[in-house]
């Protein structure tokens, strides 16, 4: 009796130890990503459909395979693709033909994202090298696009061309626009196990408003580059979910921060750690004729950006607080705003709310009147950096807090 339980154990151990291993999930890590909205008054949408859209993205950190995030988070009708490739880009709209690769969903090369989704590509075994440019082509069919999923100003031409042309080498005849369209994110299976990701989350200053368009001249691009060329940091990415005239706490051009939280920090793939730039327009708006009743406090972005952190750190990411930038001299500045913006950075500095912090006031000020911009970082708006400034600012970046 003995013999045959030992015989039975020793076949069901055998049985055991000869199934297959299992497979390890992928931990995927976002290399690039926007922050999708519904749009600003701003810019005009051009025809879309019965077209191609070939956008261009710049990676941060390297990958042995890749998916693609699109959406159709704000629109209200479904959003039909019927083909979608990746490439890497070879300039303007052209790719390099040996990288190109068809997009599927599931196994189709077709899906229909329904209203206030978004979808995930299968993923791709595509060498996608760091601080590169990749080509996201995708064809829209004849259909109904009333509400559009966009993230303008990108600082990056991107083209359009009538028809299905998502594997051409380049486009004939496209027209060029300054946004990404239903175009969320690139996440890589990456090179390093040790990836993470780096969110950047703010506003136009985030964003690289009136940054030279096409270099990558945003600071998020610039803090990148400075991670890529450290060895202790080169497994880092850097996600850009700016928004330019984005607010912490009032809808003026996307949801607000605290409504966009979840999709543009939360649900991205790899955070580890977050830097908050957020409130000079919740202040800009004090100076709008148009809104005599708006009222706001320093206590009240201070909650906000409280908020924040709370729901950060309960995902395990660190949240790195940056002062606000000075602003005197700018279209919307007021007395009020700025003795704001002082109240603010002190707290910013000083509370422990933050698990860090960065100095981007002190970074770009003007050490002879630290109410404005020193003169070589000022894009002439007395509001918004230039290249100089966004470098400033990403030099101003300890990259020991990201160890």
């Amino acid at each position: 009796m003995r013999f045959r339980l030992t015989l039975i154990l020793l076949i069901a151990v055998t049985a055991v130890s000869a199934q297959p291993p299992a497979t390890k999930p992928v931990s995927w890590v976002g290399t690039w990503a926007a922050s999708p909205f519904d749009g600003d008054p701003w810019h005009t949408i051009p025809t879309l459909v019965e077209s191609t859209l070939r956008e261009i993205v710049h990676t941060s950190i390297a990958g042995k395979s890749v998916r693609v995030r699109l959406t159709n988070e704000f629109g209200t009708q479904p959003l039909r693709i019927d083909a979608a490739t990746i490439a890497i880009s070879a300039g303007l709209s052209g790719i390099d033909s040996a990288s190109l690769h068809d997009l599927t969903f599931t196994g189709s090369r077709s899906i229909v994202i329904p209203p206030g989704a978004q979808a995930l590509t299968d993923p791709v075994a595509m060498a996608t090298p760091a601080s590169a440019n990749l080509a996201i082509s995708i064809y829209l069919p004849l259909q109904q696009v009333s509400d559009v999923t966009v993230h303008s100003s990108a600082q990056q031409d991107n083209f359009i061309q009538t028809g299905n042309h998502v594997r051409d080498a380049s486009f004939a005849e496209p027209a060029i626009t300054p946004s990404w369209f239903f175009l969320k994110g690139v996440d890589v299976e990456p090179v390093n196990t040790n990836a993470a990701a780096i969110v950047a989350f703010g506003d136009s200053i985030t964003d690289g408003a009136l940054s030279t368009e096409n270099a990558n001249h945003r600071w998020p691009d610039y803090l990148s580059a400075r991670l890529q060329s450290n060895p202790a940091t080169a497994h880092l990415a850097v996600l850009d979910e700016g928004i330019g005239g984005n607010c912490v706490l009032i809808h003026r051009v996307g949801q607000n921060a605290l409504a966009r939280f979840d999709r543009d920090v939360l649900s991205q793939a790899g955070v580890k750690y977050l830097i908050v730039l957020e409130g000079i327009n919740d202040i800009g708006v004090l100076h709008t004729p148009n809104q005599p009743s708006y009222k706001v406090t320093a206590e009240d972005l201070e909650q906000g950006l409280a908020q924040l952190v709370a729901r950060a750190h309960d995902h395990g990411i660190k949240v790195i607080g940056a002062t606000i930038t000075p602003y005197k001299g700018a279209a919307y500045f007021t007395e009020n705003g700025e003795q704001i913006r002082q109240a603010v950075n002190h707290w910013i500095l000083t509370s422990g709310v933050f698990d860090a912090t960065i100095d981007f006031d002190k970074a770009t000020g003007d050490p002879a009147n630290p109410l404005t911009f020193a003169p070589q970082v000022d894009s002439g708006d007395h509001l918004h950096p230039k290249d100089a400034g966004y470098a400033a600012m990403a030099d101003s970046i300890d990259l020991s807090l990201f160890r």
